[in-house]
């Protein structure tokens, strides 16, 4: 028997392998949604309220610890730069800039003095969360 033959001979012939496979792309969505990243919420008057009634969180107080993590910090300069290049208005005064153009830069500045109006959400192990004001963590020398 010959190589072709075997292969011919494993009854795979006629088979679509492309109908039974699932689409790669839904995994990947499944595993975002099961992660605890946490969230980063922007702080609008409405929301305001509504945090109010959940467990929001001021310095000292709650669970977790006052800090903001290297990977929330991460995330949170990368959302506020993404802002800032779809030409969101800069929150810092213009004086600072000293003519900086990188919105990356610009959103560690905002970030140092405590400009940036987002929410950190951190999941609880009981399903549970608290939600932090950027302003009110303390920034580590990451």
């Amino acid at each position: 028997m010959s190589d072709e033959e075997d292969i011919n001979s494993q009854g795979d012939e006629g088979q679509d392998y492309g109908e039974d496979e699932e689409d790669p792309n839904q995994e990947f969505e499944q595993e975002e949604e099961e992660g605890e990243e946490p969230e980063i919420l922007e702080q609008n008057a409405d929301e305001e309220s509504q945090i109010q009634n959940k467990r929001l969180c001021k310095r000292g107080e709650g669970t977790t610890t006052p800090f903001l993590t290297k990977y929330e910090k991460a995330r949170i300069i990368g959302a506020r730069a993404l802002q800032i290049s779809k030409n969101s208005p800069i929150l810092i005064s213009t004086e600072n800039l000293a003519g900086e153009t990188d919105p990356i830069v610009i959103s560690e500045m905002e970030l140092r003095e405590g400009k940036i109006p987002f929410i950190i959400r951190r999941y609880l192990p009981d399903g549970s969360y608290e939600d932090w004001p950027v302003k009110e963590l303390k920034l580590s020398d990451i």
